[in-house]
């Protein structure tokens, strides 16, 4: 029966690489995904590539590629990955470069687009956002990116047409291992079971260690073994559309029925109607069972056809927000805080900086829970506490005015404050709407090494 290994390289942009290498060497695998792109990621890489047309792509590609590119030629390993961002072809011209100077030969490189549709939005001005009242017309002015979440027709295309890498922009994430196994196993959306399945996978594999207990590890409740050695998760596929999920032998980590499930439902809103691009998926009759130490078998996903319109991910200028932070210890440390964070807000009104949004925290005390359940579960009184005013402006130049204010905490404010810091952001906010799904076509492009 034929067997297909696909190992997660990646969950996202900032990822690790070692346990790549090890999947690379000792996974036995056929592919291995990166998925390095959140939602905002786009609008920065796009914001990058203005400035630069040689860039846009993922920040960590260039080392990423030049660790695992000649390992994954020695073991036959394919990769795939969305580390184009919004320039995928940017990204294999570099990948190509890596390759000719570690003196790889032989492999073919593809470049999958089509994603990109911020030239189309006018004719989309009047579609509504999904999460806040307005249409998208009403942003046009501070828009900076639009890209549709694409399926596997781009990616399947490239394997056929023989790539060893694959880059695109932005497909879905399960996309990515969903792609390879329609490929290998010629399942389309008919086959509602195996492609239910499909999507499963991805779907444990596309946050990488996160399935094999990295957000899952609460000591004294839920122990994993060798966090600092964390092993990250691949999955065996058969052509009944049945799979396994496990690691590497000997790497750190934990694969359960429970980091399973708690994988399955991150980030769904639906589980009996996942929607993605590739398939309507249902999750709801999946069965994990613990198959042996660190292997846990999948069965049960199935599909209901595909959805009729795709997800836009728009980026826009928002805002800036400045962050200042100074630190209290020792008694009365809570107080001096809240003393100093009243100033600091009182300040900016007395010198009339033009300001949309202010959170004072009192890190160690109420950062997280805020004041009512920070009442009840923060110790009194605090040993040592961090204050953290954030300030949203609409233009750098008050936020300016903020960072120059937290810098004068040091003499200006409460006794026994240090460790001062400020820093001013532009945020990259993101909405989404819908398009039709014929409105997007992916475009292959190939090149030989």
């Amino acid at each position: 029966m034929k067997k297909i290994r696909i190992g997660s390289g990646a969950g996202f942009a900032g990822d690790r690489v070692d346990p790549a290498l090890t999947l690379i060497e000792h996974g036995e695998l056929d592919y291995i995904i990166f998925e390095c792109l959140a939602e905002r990621t786009i609008g920065l890489a796009r914001q990058e590539m203005l400035h630069d047309p040689s860039k846009g792509y993922s920040r960590l590609l260039e080392y990423r590629l030049s660790q695992v590119l000649k390992p994954a030629k020695q073991h036959g390993v394919k990769i795939i990955t969305n580390m184009g961002a919004v320039n995928p072809r940017a990204a294999v011209a570099k990948a190509m470069e890596i390759a000719r100077a570690q003196g790889i030969t032989g492999l073919k490189f593809a470049a999958v687009t089509g994603d990109d549709v911020f030239s189309q939005l006018e004719q989309y001005s009047d579609a509504p956002i999904l999460e806040f009242d307005g249409t998208v017309g009403q942003w046009t002015e501070r828009l900076v990116s639009a890209n549709a979440y694409m399926g596997a027709e781009g990616i399947i295309q490239a394997l056929k047409d023989g790539a060893d890498v694959v880059i695109t922009g932005r497909v879905a994430d399960p996309t990515l291992t969903l792609a390879p196994l329609r490929y290998e196993y010629g399942w389309t959306i008919d086959d509602a079971g195996p492609i239910g399945q499909c999507v499963l996978a991805g779907h444990l594999l596309e946050c990488g260690g996160q399935v094999t207990g990295g957000y899952y590890a609460d000591p004294g409740y839920k122990e994993v073994p060798d966090l600092d050695n964390l092993g990250f998760p691949l999955v065996e596929f058969d052509e009944t559309g049945r799979f396994t999920l496990t690691k590497v032998a000997g790497t750190g980590g934990l694969v359960s029925v429970d980091t399973c499930k708690e994988q399955m439902l991150y980030e769904i809103h639906n589980p009996a109607a996942y929607l993605t691009p590739d398939a309507i998926a249902d999750f709801s009759h999946v069965r994990f069972t613990q198959e042996g130490k660190d292997r846990v078998s999948a069965w049960g996903a199935t599909s209901h056809g595909l959805p009729g319109q795709l997800k836009v991910n728009v980026c826009y200028r928002d805002s800036f927000i400045t962050d200042c932070e100074i630190s209290y210890g020792g008694c009365n440390a809570l107080e001096r805080a809240r003393l100093a964070g009243d100033m600091f807000l009182k300040r900016l009104d007395r010198l009339g900086v033009a300001y949309t949004e202010t959170r004072v925290d009192y890190i160690g005390y109420n950062s997280l829970y805020r004041d009512k359940l920070a009442a009840c579960l923060s110790p009194s009184p605090a040993a040592e506490i961090r204050l953290h005013v954030a300030v949203r402006t609409d233009d750098r130049e008050n936020a300016v005015m903020v960072s120059n204010e937290g810098d004068s905490i040091y003499t200006n404010g409460p006794t026994g404050g240090g460790g001062a810091t400020m820093r001013i952001s532009e945020i990259i906010s993101v909405f989404s709407f819908f398009i039709p799904r014929d409105a997007v076509r992916a475009q292959v492009e190939c090149e030989v090494l």
